[in-house]
């Protein structure tokens, strides 16, 4: 039976010029197809667009039954983070650059959305990761992502050293101006400019690619999904980010464990839709 959707979610990149116009016709139409319409908060503020609900993000989480982003990669990440504990199916519609998770060319969006509202959809579940900063065995931080987490040096010149295991096996102490865990979801990301190879979002593991290391042979290595551990031995000022959200002036002796997070964010494209076609078409993947 095709998902009947009732509430709809509509977030964007509202620093993004000319940006209300497409949303003001985005929720006209939903709200034609006999769907309420709540706008994000801050996107409504900031677009002056008070004809529907304004709502925060966990309200629109718990209220909703989809959410349409309109915007790049960024705007779908900040938002996927914030709704992942809610299970909310999202559509996202490019008003970015790359566009690799907003798929949806801004132009197409009405021929793309019609059939996804009448349950004509493809689903695609992408995993999470979680963590914390742990400093003499307490958590001072604690974040999720749906990319990837980064530690990286600080300004200063000068390497990061790190100790590095996989469910309590030791794997390596690294030195590099960083280190990136990545979910399969982040491997055409930061990971790929970092050599990783890019990974199929159903592979169950995760990507540990070093940044620009000082040994050439420490090379990116895929990883079953289990935890990893990133203890800071060496080097100063060095930072972690969760996606967008950061950490700076991490001590030695800190350690940053990442596993798989018990959410996940559900992606719906349009029928037909194939994660190869995507690489082709957004990254010119075996292109020729």
């Amino acid at each position: 039976m095709a998902e009947r959707f009732r509430h709809v979610a509509i977030v964007g990149k509202h620093q993004a010029p000319g940006i209300r116009p497409v949303l003001e016709e985005i929720a006209q139409f939903l709200s034609s197809q006999g769907l309420q319409v709540a706008l994000e908060a801050d996107t409504a503020q900031a677009t002056g667009m008070t004809a529907y609900g304004a709502l925060s993000p966990a309200e629109l989480g718990a209220q909703c039954d989809l959410g349409v982003v309109v915007g790049g990669d960024g705007t779908m990440l900040g938002f996927a983070r914030e709704v992942a504990c809610h299970g909310l199916p999202l559509v996202g519609i490019n008003q970015g650059r790359l566009g690799f998770i907003t798929d949806i060319p801004i132009e197409r969006w009405r021929e793309a959305l019609q059939p996804i509202l009448a349950g004509d959809h493809e689903v695609e579940p992408r995993a999470m990761l979680e963590g914390e900063v742990l400093r003499d065995g307490a958590s001072i931080f604690a974040g999720l992502a749906l990319n990837d987490v980064v530690v990286s040096r600080g300004a200063t010149s000068g390497m990061v050293e790190l100790r590095i295991s996989v469910d309590g096996d030791f794997v390596a102490n690294m030195r590099a101006d960083g280190i990136i865990v990545s979910s399969p979801t982040g491997s055409t990301a930061y990971a790929l400019s970092a050599g990783g190879p890019i990974m199929h979002p159903s592979i169950a593991g995760w990507l540990l690619a070093p940044i620009a290391p000082h040994t050439l042979s420490n090379r990116p290595i895929v990883l079953p999904q289990g935890e990893v551990r990133m203890e800071i031995v060496a080097g100063r000022d060095a930072s972690v980010n969760f996606d967008m959200q950061s950490l700076a002036s991490l001590q030695h002796g800190d350690c940053i464990a990442v596993r798989r997070s018990r959410h996940e964010v559900r992606f719906l494209h349009p029928k037909g839709w194939t994660y190869y076609a995507t690489l082709r078409r957004k990254l010119r993947w075996y292109e020729g």
